[in-house]
């Protein structure tokens, strides 16, 4: 095959997945090993491991990458999974330079650099999502993400961006988390996601939950909407009884302007005849004992 026909016929081949493509797509389609080992030593395409070859030689963006890394593992067997896999559903503002990807324990693969693999003792029959690029769905991907993570504070960061951001109820997952075999840290995710489900939509709202149970306080209720005169106000935490709320400041509250538009909005509540008590989420990490007195002393008077 000559070599602009070649070339023409590979780029309608990468055409749908950004430049980039397989050896047995190219195959598949007529090209045979010459054609493309004469490309690549030319200088025109690119290698990028067995099986992938990208039809230039400048830098894989984040889809190429993904795509690799299945191509490089078996895509009969591999799919994105964890944070990936959430990434791909939609899941923003969360970093992580790996690409996940899962095979089931009986597979044989290599190691690839810039990938972590992970093998599942089984798949569900129903948790690949319906995508050009072979994932779970974004239920199973979280519960797989919160017992991949390096921590606790990470698993539950995931799982309540999960929640946040509407790519799976706490009820969905909990429903999942019933039928998926061996996975680390069960007790725990299914404790975060009951308290998601109860309402919690922040590590420091999680935290602050778990401390008035240990402080053996009265369960306040959580993320209260209130009219101001401004609009809505979301409330974090109030005691109805006590008519005592508590705000949890993360270090977005201290960003532009938003101390300003939170001062406005709590006066209005402590003007309503609320008592509103302010506790920044690095404070509450440092002087636990010393904010939950207040809070018990609130809820005294």
């Amino acid at each position: 095959m000559r070599g602009p026909e070649r070339r023409a016929l590979a780029q309608d081949v990468a055409a749908p997945t950004g430049g980039i493509t397989s050896r047995d797509a190219l195959q598949a389609a007529g090209l045979n090993y010459v054609d493309i080992r004469t490309e690549i030593r030319a200088g025109r395409w690119r290698r990028h491991g067995l099986q992938s070859v990208a039809l230039h030689t400048g830098p894989l963006d984040v889809d190429a990458r993904r795509r690799c890394a299945l191509w490089e593992t078996g895509a009969e067997v591999a799919a994105l999974d964890g944070v990936t896999a959430l990434q791909v559903a939609g899941l923003r503002n969360y970093v992580d330079e790996h690409v996940h990807v899962s095979v089931v324990h009986t597979a044989s693969v290599k190691r690839l650099t810039g990938v972590r693999l992970h093998k599942v003792i089984r798949r569900l029959p129903d948790e690949l999502a319906v995508s050009d690029l072979p994932r779970t769905r974004p239920d199973v991907a979280a519960l797989r993400a919160a017992s991949w993570a390096m921590s606790d504070r990470q698993a539950a960061l995931v799982l309540l961006m999960t929640v946040q951001q509407g790519l799976a109820t706490p009820q969905r997952m909990l429903e999942t988390s019933a039928r998926m075999p061996g996975r680390r840290r069960r007790a725990f995710i299914r404790r975060i996601l009951l308290d998601a489900a109860d309402g919690v939509q922040s590590l420091g709202e999680l935290d602050f939950a778990r401390m008035c149970r240990t402080e053996g306080l009265p369960e306040p209720s959580r993320q209260l909407v209130r009219r101001g005169p401004r609009g809505r106000i979301y409330l974090d935490v109030r005691w109805d009884a006590s008519r005592l709320v508590v705000e949890i400041d993360g270090a977005q509250h201290r960003e532009g302007l938003n101390a300003t538009a939170d001062n406005l909005s709590r006066n209005a509540v402590t003007l309503g005849n609320d008592r509103v008590l302010r506790i920044d989420l690095v404070g509450l990490r440092l002087y636990q004992d010393e904010y939950m007195r207040q809070v018990r002393l609130g809820l005294s008077r």
